[in-house]
């Protein structure tokens, strides 16, 4: 990223151009400061830079959220789930009950993550029967499947449909290979594991960090005060013990975690032009169509998260956790009717 000048008329007009690309409900949440006097240039992601003629560019978004299961001993009883069903899961369910998604999703984040290319390629393949905002494909730098944020939680068949056409058209490749491509790709690169890395900053889970926070911000802690467990209100109270400069490491290291666990993954991908060897970017050779093509990996949305959301994410948390232990019936049934939504796919496929 490069930090330029920019002035109110420019902002002004940035807001003006994007507004109609943006999800209304993005539009009704924020805007842009058009007070601010610098911005960041950041590249696009969905290109190469200097692209030769001729050769076209497919590009992946992948969403991949949190890719491991906390094993914090400041997790409460009550909340022991989260050890062993993933926050996206979790998630997922009580999305779906506030009538955001109309299914749940399939996508397992610890596939992703696993290491395991078969394992990754579940993952890919959960990404093309319910994108959500988790996954979207761009030739050329346009949008040709998935939503821009937000509600696009159903596959169109038409949609489909045409996002394998241009797929094909431009890489030569049907579905089960341009998985295998991604698959091997996001292996090899091995990226998702620096990802990983960052995202197990936060070793407290935000039920420890929410207390760290309230000795930064010096107010009484409103958490301790609704514990009636002896020994989790004993650990509670050593971390109100903790020095400043040890609660803002741990706090911080909970923030720069919460950015890892929101951003995206951007992987491009162009056919080798030729028998040239001497490419700054890195290759997967394909087997199944015997060609090589060239990728780059970048993450985006980089954003650093703000120190005021700490009450938001603890509560949202609570939220999600609750909901998830209370309707164990409810969760039951979904599941039942997305094996079957899965098994349709599959044959479909």
């Amino acid at each position: 990223m490069v930090r330029v000048g920019v002035s109110g008329d420019f902002l002004e007009l940035v807001e003006k151009n994007v507004l109609n690309s943006r999800p209304a409900w993005r539009v009704n949440a924020s805007s842009i400061d058009k007070t601010s006097d610098a911005g960041l240039l950041i590249a696009d992601h969905s290109l190469f830079s200097g692209n030769p003629r001729g050769s076209d560019c497919i590009a992946v978004e992948i969403k991949a959220k949190c890719g491991f299961l906390p094993s914090s001993e400041y997790i409460s009883k009550e909340n022991s789930i989260k050890k062993q069903v993933t926050r996206y899961k979790m998630h997922q369910h009580l999305k779906f009950h506030q009538g955001e998604i109309s299914k749940t999703s399939e996508y397992d984040p610890l596939d992703l993550f696993s290491g395991s290319k078969e394992r990754i390629c579940i993952a890919i393949k959960s990404f093309f029967s319910t994108p959500q905002n988790n996954f979207r494909i761009f030739v050329n730098g346009s949008l040709v499947f998935g939503g821009m944020g937000g509600g696009a939680d159903n596959v169109n068949p038409a949609e489909t449909d045409k996002c394998l056409e241009d797929l094909s058209k431009v890489s030569g490749l049907e579905l089960p290979d341009f998985i295998e491509l991604l698959s091997e790709a996001i292996f090899k690169s091995g990226v998702l594991g620096n990802l990983l890395t960052t995202q197990k900053l936060d070793d407290h889970d935000i039920e420890g960090a929410i207390h760290l926070y309230y000795n930064i911000i010096s107010q009484p802690c409103s958490v301790c005060k609704n514990i009636t467990d002896a020994e989790l209100l004993r650990k509670y109270t050593l971390l109100h013990s903790l020095p400043l400069d040890k609660s803002l490491k741990i706090v911080r290291d909970f923030l720069v975690s919460a950015t890892a666990k929101d951003c995206s993954l951007m992987i491009s991908f162009r056919s080798r032009q030729g028998r040239t060897t001497d490419s700054e970017y890195d290759s997967v050779f394909l087997d199944s169509v015997e060609r090589t093509y060239e990728y780059k990996a970048n993450f985006v949305d980089l954003d650093v998260k703000p120190l005021d959301k700490m009450e938001h994410y603890f509560k949202l948390d609570q939220k999600i956790v609750n909901f998830y232990t209370r309707n164990e019936e409810l969760v039951s049934s979904l599941k039942g009717s997305n094996t079957k939504d899965a098994s349709l796919i599959q044959l479909q496929q």
